[in-house]
């Protein structure tokens, strides 16, 4: 097999992962909600499946590697020790969280949260994926876990110049456009929570970073915010 019918066979490969979480977060929205007939989780689907196609695609030429490191198991060697014990329990209580907003919805016969509102949550789901795209455009070396990659440096172009970690940045717009879209006004409080545990995470992130990087320090130095810029 040539080269490039392996990589034609591993991009079907990555097409048929996300569309086997795509099943996975159908059948979880519609059996929390008790029904089909639920428009923002449908909308809900097609956002996080037209991303994920469309990450896909343009990862697949910018950066294989990277399209690799993202679709990896959770779990991979390399990783510090303390993150694997908090991705599995981030993993854990994100589904439950999810689980949870259409349930919450459901209760109020999806009328809790107005429509406004809920095109609001919608557009910062898209702005998630934008900010993904802007720091994958910048660092081919964004995994999903935390560990030092062969040939990393410190990033400080494009979002790195704003804040530390744009990839957590980008998780909480899509932690608080989540709720306000399924309609579960109890689902922020969970945002919130999955906020602080991402925090945290940067915080340890950064212990890692300024053993490997001797001039992490001084990038910190410069770009001050880690999450929220003139905030934190």
């Amino acid at each position: 097999m040539t080269s490039q019918a392996k990589g034609q066979r591993t991009l079907v490969g990555y097409y048929l992962q996300l569309l086997l979480w795509m099943v996975f977060m159908a059948v979880v929205t519609f059996l929390a909600a008790g029904t089909l007939a639920y428009p923002a989780g449908w909308i809900m689907i097609v956002l996080f499946g037209g991303g994920g196609v469309a990450l896909i695609a343009w990862l697949s030429r910018r950066s294989p590697q990277l399209l690799r490191e993202r679709m990896s198991s959770p779990i991979q060697k390399g990783q510090e020790g303390w993150d694997k014990v908090w991705l599995s329990l981030f993993v854990l209580a994100f589904c439950l969280w999810f689980a949870f907003m259409p349930w919450d919805a459901a209760r109020s016969n999806f009328t809790a949260v107005p429509l406004w509102l809920q095109v609001v949550g919608a557009l910062l789901v898209l702005a998630n994926y934008a900010g993904c795209f802007w720091t994958f455009n910048v660092n081919t070396f964004a995994a999903p876990v935390v560990k030092i990659q062969e040939g990393q440096t410190v990033i400080d172009t494009g979002p790195y110049a704003l804040v530390r970690h744009p990839m957590y940045s980008s998780a909480l717009l899509l932690f608080f456009g989540m709720p306000l879209l399924l309609g579960s006004w109890t689902g922020l409080w969970g945002a919130l929570v999955l906020s602080i545990a991402l925090a945290w995470r940067s915080v340890n992130e950064e212990k890692a970073l300024r053993r490997q990087f001797v001039d992490y320090d001084d990038y910190s130095r410069r770009v001050r915010y880690r999450l929220i810029p003139y905030i934190w």
